[in-house]
């Protein structure tokens, strides 16, 4: 099966836009060119804010539709949570 990627993107405008890709590199220049959505078209720039990658196209889908039923709240600590794990990977402290 072919990999995907679900990701949040902040928003120049502070919002986040949460959507599911099978090239994470390639969406993120075309949410950036405004050709991404309809959404980011007007809030760009747009800054990969979190990622989770998936097994298919399918969980990708599943994972999405249930992150964006998440309050803005819990969204934000999906990113800080992946912020904290990127930093203790760096400094080599990790759990």
């Amino acid at each position: 099966m072919a990999e995907a990627f679900v990701y949040l993107l902040r928003c120049a405008d502070g919002s986040l836009y949460c959507g599911w890709t099978n090239d994470l590199q390639r969406r993120l220049r075309a949410h950036n060119v405004g050709t991404g959505s309809k959404y980011t078209r007007t809030r760009r720039p747009v800054a990969l804010a979190w990622y989770e990658r998936c097994e298919s196209k399918e969980a990708a889908m599943s994972r999405e539709w249930h992150i964006k039923r998440l309050t803005r709240e819990d969204k934000i600590n999906l990113i800080e949570e992946r912020e904290e794990h990127e930093r203790n990977r760096q400094t080599g402290t990790e759990a």
